[in-house]
């Protein structure tokens, strides 16, 4: 319980310091709210599925997500928010311990999501790729959501990934495929992702 209110404590004053430096006191206000809005969730979720134990390796990881990651957590309340909305489900077992909270339900039934500490659709086939992404945002901290966003940007206007891509296997013959089979899986995050476990999309 106590990471569950020190998650959601961290998360108030993370958008209040946000609403600060973006709008002065009413911005400090507002992102108080919205902070509280996101944090009070995921440390509900965090606490009921038992996502940080207490052990040396609960607790280090706590730290991490609350602090160097912390932008990658406060993007994954938002998302685990979004889910609790459209009354998505925990899945308590796969996240006690874990380090992640799991949603059973997933943004498409053909892939898993995951933002953060936050993991929606995955299976045990494909649970070691979403780790992956848990790891970078925890290694990458406050870069790993601009890092992405800027990969993805730059792939759908300047395809470079065409020289590497197999056009054999995968070809590219309709708007939909070029990013679903182009951009998608050769962005740097999930390209590695997709090494470690799981096979791109064809």
């Amino acid at each position: 319980m106590i990471f569950g209110i020190l998650s959601a404590a961290l998360q108030v004053v993370f958008g209040a310091v946000l609403g600060q430096l973006a709008a002065g006191t009413v911005g400090l206000l507002v992102g108080a709210v919205v902070g509280l809005l996101l944090g009070a969730p995921f440390g509900w979720a965090s606490a009921s599925a038992g996502t940080y134990g207490a052990d040396p390796k609960g607790i280090f990881l706590f730290v991490v997500d609350h602090t160097w990651s912390l932008l990658n957590t406060f993007a994954g309340a938002l998302f685990l928010a979004l889910h609790l909305v459209f009354g998505h489900q925990l899945d308590r077992i796969v996240s006690a311990g874990s380090g992640r909270v799991n949603v059973v339900e997933g943004v498409s039934p053909r892939y898993a999501t995951t933002i953060g500490t936050v993991c929606a659709g995955s299976s045990p086939g494909i649970q070691r790729h979403e780790d992956v992404h848990v790891f970078q945002a925890r290694l990458l901290g406050p870069f790993y959501l601009p890092l992405v966003a800027l990969n993805y940007v730059l792939f759908t206007v300047a395809p470079v990934w065409l020289l590497w891509h197999d056009h054999t296997n995968a070809p590219i013959n309709r708007f939909t495929r070029y990013f679903e089979i182009g951009v998608y899986p050769h962005v740097w995050n999930e390209a590695i992702a997709y090494r470690i476990q799981g096979t791109p999309p064809r």
